[in-house]
């Protein structure tokens, strides 16, 4: 899957977070954040480029390069202030993915207003990755320390698309768990099909490899 170029509105624990599970898949993120100390914390960190400002002003969007990101992400703890940074990006950039956390009780409002939107009862750092990284990879809850367990969907034309299991030379540290069904667990005969999603698990340190037998 080609890196995507991520701008994220907010570096507190979400969007710190989420920064983290995206520069393990090799994206390239940068962080625009309001408090002075953040920045310094987040640069320390050598995760991503950092700008210190207001997401909502057009001139630190542009020093941000939301003209070529594929994806905004505004990640603060206010709605509104989310809500206002992903349309100044829209007016900016024609076409760029925007998500957004919003509250609940604003979804209806909100929702309609951007691509994807994040609940602060469920905005852990994996759910909001899912909705900056689309629908094609999907990371799921941390229920095996740091094994990564990722539901992810074979791409027309990925080196493994159309194999069979035992057939592929996946890196040690991967198992696919589920068939292409979701019905069964996986066996060395099934066929990794294009089109249809597999659960596997992954070592962190193999993601990248796994994600390119998967998606090219």
């Amino acid at each position: 899957m080609p890196a995507l170029d991520v701008v994220i509105a907010g570096g507190g624990r979400v969007g710190f977070q989420t920064a983290e599970l995206l520069a393990d898949r090799d994206d390239d993120i940068t962080i625009v954040e309001t408090d002075g100390d953040r920045v310094d914390e987040i640069a320390d960190a050598w995760l991503a480029t950092v700008i210190h400002g207001d997401a909502t002003d057009p001139a630190v969007l542009d020093q941000a390069g939301v003209a070529d990101a594929d994806v905004v992400a505004a990640l603060t703890g206010k709605a509104g202030l989310n809500l206002a940074v992903c349309m100044a990006a829209e007016r900016l950039a024609s076409g760029v993915r925007t998500v957004a956390r919003i509250d609940r009780s604003e979804a209806d409002d909100y929702s309609r207003l951007v691509d994807e939107a994040v609940f602060p009862e469920h905005a852990g750092a994996r759910v909001a990755a899912n909705r900056i990284a689309g629908s094609e990879i999907k990371a799921l809850a941390d229920v095996t320390g740091d094994v990564e367990v990722m539901e992810i969907e074979v791409a027309d034309g990925a080196p493994a698309a159309g194999k069979e299991l035992r057939s592929v030379r996946f890196p040690t540290g991967t198992l696919v768990i589920s068939d292409d069904d979701g019905s069964r667990i996986a066996r060395p005969e099934t066929t990794l099909s294009v089109g249809r999603r597999y659960l596997v698990a992954v070592d962190p340190d193999v993601v990248d490899e796994v994600l390119k037998l998967l998606r090219g």
